[in-house]
């Protein structure tokens, strides 16, 4: 039998919507099933041209692009598709240059709007190339994995890493409009989704307890797609993710928290040179270091570090440190955009719900990793 808080989930009004609070730029995140196959509809009302280019990956062209592109053409729209290499290795200046390329070849003017058909590498590209060409045109987020429709395509962050780490090359640039489709997961490969719950678990960390106690008690629906279920975390991540970045576009401060259990998961990402964990597994790895932390810290019980560690590995995701050496892991830590006045900040929970930032000392994290490996 369902549980009381799937009955009323199942009550939703179709589609959601959820607004990002930005005055002049501020914009809706819609949310439903079927979605990909009314973005032309969508888009109309916001657009001042009748160019649209569509900037995707081969995988999703594949499954996704003709749908995309008829709903456009369908709307009025002349269309384009600039087609990238699949993978976070993309995420360079090289594909932003490609991009840009197209651009100018083809002489599309300032009202042209760009849409990022993707996850979050296409979303990021994307969204850096309509930041800088002719000093920004506008840009539409059309999501297709769990980990962009929770976080990459929401609060305008966009960018591509350098080979000392990730993402220190970017710009803030709001889209004009993010489309979620829930129906488009079901072609991601399980690995893939699993690696977008970890996004989700760090929302209901650090703002939403009653969206931590629902994974908890509804993962096995999660995992298996239940229509109800998915929407409802893609609503609830999203609520949330609107909410820091209304308070905070520009991560002076309330935004910091959004990087919990990224200090450590884009180390890991770097030192692995984006080859071994997806995006959510090393976040996942980084969010049970920093519960352990801040248990370390005095900062929580024994109890919160264990629940989020539980859920972590419900999910189906990663929660031991590998064997890298702790110097690695600090040289690239250091490199993170989060340091301020040369020490490393994580974000650390005190309670599920509440975090805080907080810098800490390089001894406290080299015992914490040590610990971590050990499993001790």
């Amino acid at each position: 039998m369902k549980s009381e808080s799937m009955k009323s989930i199942r009550s939703l009004p179709q589609p959601d919507r959820v607004r990002v609070d930005l005055a002049d730029r501020g914009y809706d995140i819609i949310i439903q099933a079927g979605l990909l196959d009314q973005a032309g509809e969508y888009l109309r009302p916001l657009a001042k041209s009748a160019n649209a280019v569509v900037v995707t990956n081969a995988v999703v062209n594949r499954l996704y692009g003709s749908r995309l592109i008829r709903s456009l053409q369908a709307a009025g729209f002349r269309t384009s598709v600039i087609c990238l290499p699949d993978g976070e290795r993309t995420k360079s200046l090289r594909w932003v240059s490609a991009i840009l390329d197209e651009l100018v070849r083809r002489r599309y003017e300032r009202t042209t709007v760009l849409l990022a058909l993707g996850g979050g590498v296409v979303g990021d590209l994307a969204g850096f190339a309509a930041a800088v060409y002719l000093r920004g045109i506008p840009f539409v987020q059309v999501p297709t994995t769990l980990v962009a429709q929770v976080d990459s395509s929401i609060g305008g962050k966009t960018g591509v890493n350098h080979p000392l780490g990730k993402n220190l090359i970017g710009a803030f640039y709001q889209p004009q409009l993010v489309l979620s489709d829930p129906d488009v997961l079901h072609t991601l490969p399980a690995r893939e989704y699993r690696a977008g719950l970890a996004e989700v678990i760090k929302y209901g960390v650090i703002a939403d307890a009653r969206l931590f106690k629902f994974l908890e008690t509804e993962m096995h629906g999660i995992l298996n797609f239940d229509p109800a279920a998915v929407h409802h975390i893609i609503q609830s991540s999203s609520a949330s993710k609107a909410t820091v970045v209304s308070q905070d576009e520009r991560e002076g401060d309330r935004r910091r928290i959004l990087n919990f259990g990224h200090t450590l998961g884009h180390a890991l990402e770097t030192v692995t040179k984006y080859r071994r964990y997806r995006h959510g597994e090393a976040v996942a790895i980084g969010m049970v270091v920093a519960a352990r932390l801040a248990v370390q810290l005095g900062l929580a019980d024994t109890r919160v570090a264990a629940r989020i560690r539980d859920l972590v590995h419900k999910a189906g995701l990663p929660d031991q440190l590998p064997p890298y050496p702790a110097a690695a892991l600090l040289r690239a830590m250091r490199q993170d955009k989060k340091v301020r006045d040369q020490r490393i900040h994580f974000v650390l929970p005190g309670r599920i719900g509440h975090v805080s930032v907080q810098p800490v000392d390089e001894p406290h994290i080299r015992r914490i990793l040590a610990a971590q490996r050990s499993g001790t």
